[in-house]
């Protein structure tokens, strides 16, 4: 009886680490996508205060001289 429970327990911990492992490698797979998804949004970001800026100065060049 006694070498019952042990081989369950064995079983259970075998079992168990396993599934460890996995959650493990699929919680470093989301780090590296968050890592790479978040250095994607500071690019973008950046991308589009360049393209706010060259359409801010765009407008200053559509205005009529002051002489109009």
């Amino acid at each position: 009886m006694n070498e019952d429970r042990i081989t369950e327990l064995e079983s259970r911990l075998a079992f168990q680490d396993d599934t460890v492992a996995q959650l493990d490698d699929a919680v470093c797979a989301q780090e590296a996508r968050i890592e790479e998804l978040e250095k994607l949004c500071r690019e973008l970001a950046k991308r589009v205060r360049e393209l706010s800026e060259q359409v801010a100065g765009d407008r200053e060049d559509d205005r009529p001289p002051p002489h109009y």
